[in-house]
């Protein structure tokens, strides 16, 4: 298998990622083969399925996270217009704390779904990569190219032939191809890469540069063609050469079907976006943005998808256009999950977990609550004056007592226990 991974992605994060997605997809398609069905439009199709159905638990947080910020929503509007104009520290902190509070109420987290989607980035960009290059993941596909490599291999002169034909036809692959180098392992991943990555004229020129292999290599193109054949349309090309090529030829029904991919994906990615849960009502300079923002952005992806799917394989836009139809069949049924739940019961139940969590660390409820409205009723309205400042030391200090006999209580083995431990430790230091 390490012969496959030559030509692979090796990058240091994606690298092993797409490597153990391309050890699930070769599992797809070989029991796929098993059946007699070899297609890798379908396999990217069922790969796709199964990828987005894998990553559903991480999309529920991250709806569910998403339903609960739009409940709290007119709280922490409230909290933002009550510190409106208020830049002082003091103020700041404030406000930074009772927002805090809102968020333990409601049991959530203030990092909100970023932990979900930073999961889910790699494992789609990885994903991105087995595609592009499925040979270097997919024995069953590489061994279609293996007998035609042979009989290259054999040839005389064919680094430099290959050389050329990189060149005239604009190929690119990953690491870029160097028939210079002797190993025969990299050599024959670097004509499998070539190969798989060349477009219906491409076999044309082939032929031309090794006419001794003509019946090979129209067998294989054959072979490769019904693999990668997609609704008659090569996954390999792009829609951009599907339709130049086939409307100089008179082929409409093909330029049509290529014309489809970039058409369907655009129209797959605008349900799925209005099928997103659209973001409670906001207010303020900062809120305004932001929805500006995103309303510019699910107007331009689904534009985007549209342009880019001329120019990428076929492939690609089937797994944009599969992964765009999973998405939408699982928010459909999660709009209507969250339509009949009770968001109150989460509430409660978060508050539950926080509550517990918060016992574990040694710190009781009434410490919060108090330490809440002892910050607050002393920082919402800062006053001005010497008189005030000095009530609100002589308060403070008498704040910072109460809070040690709160310590004082603390269990043995807490965190407010081994605090103390701490704190009495460094009193004895500082006398001596």
């Amino acid at each position: 298998m390490s012969d496959l991974l030559l030509t692979a992605y090796d990058g240091a994060i994606l690298g092993p990622i797409a490597r153990l997605l391309g050890l699930v997809m070769n599992g797809i398609y070989y029991l796929m083969s098993l059946i007699g069905i070899e297609n890798v439009g379908l396999c990217i199709i069922l790969f796709t399925i199964i990828v987005y159905l894998l990553l559903f638990p991480l999309t529920y947080k991250q709806q569910k996270f998403s339903k609960l910020s739009q409940k709290m929503q007119p709280e922490i509007q409230a909290i933002q217009k009550k510190y409106n104009g208020k830049k002082d520290q003091a103020s700041m902190m404030a406000m930074n704390e009772e927002t805090q509070a809102v968020y333990q109420k409601y049991g959530v987290s203030m990092m909100g779904s970023c932990v979900q989607l930073l999961i889910q980035m790699p494992l789609l960009l990885a994903l991105y990569q087995v595609f592009q290059n499925v040979p270097a993941y997919v024995t069953g596909v590489k061994n279609n190219f293996m007998p035609l490599v042979e009989g290259i291999m054999a040839t005389s002169g064919y680094q430099d032939k290959m050389t050329q034909l990189v060149t005239d036809l604009g190929i690119y692959t990953r690491p870029a191809a160097d028939f210079t180098v002797t190993d025969q392992t990299t050599l024959t991943n670097f004509v499998v890469d070539v190969l798989y990555k060349m477009n219906s004229n491409g076999w044309d020129t082939l032929k031309e540069v090794f006419p001794s292999l003509t019946d090979i290599i129209s067998s294989t193109y054959e072979t490769v063609s019904h693999v990668n054949n997609f609704f008659w349309l090569n996954i390999s090309d792009t829609p951009w050469q599907i339709i130049t090529t086939n409307f100089q030829a008179g082929s409409y029904l093909l330029v049509i079907g290529a014309l489809l991919i970039p058409v369907v994906s655009y129209l797959t990615q605008i349900i799925n976006v209005k099928l997103m849960p659209q973001s409670g009502s906001s207010s303020g300079d900062n809120a305004d943005a932001m929805a500006r923002q995103m309303k510019m952005m699910n107007r331009t992806m689904p534009l985007f998808s549209f342009v880019i799917c001329f120019t990428v394989p076929v492939g690609l836009g089937v797994y944009w256009i599969a992964g765009a139809v999973v998405r939408s069949v699982q928010q459909f049924f999660l709009n209507k999950h969250f339509e009949k739940i009770n968001l109150d019961d989460i509430i409660k139940k978060n508050q539950e977990k926080a509550k517990k969590k918060r016992e574990k660390m040694g710190i009781s409820e009434n410490q919060i609550s108090n330490a809440a409205r002892i910050n607050t009723k002393k920082i919402v309205e800062p006053s001005v004056g010497a008189a005030s400042n000095k009530m609100s030391s002589a308060e403070r200090e008498r704040q910072i007592e109460k809070a040690n006999a709160a310590k004082a209580k603390a269990k043995a083995g807490s965190m407010a226990a081994k605090a103390n431990m701490v704190r009495e430790f460094n009193e004895r230091n500082t006398r001596k």
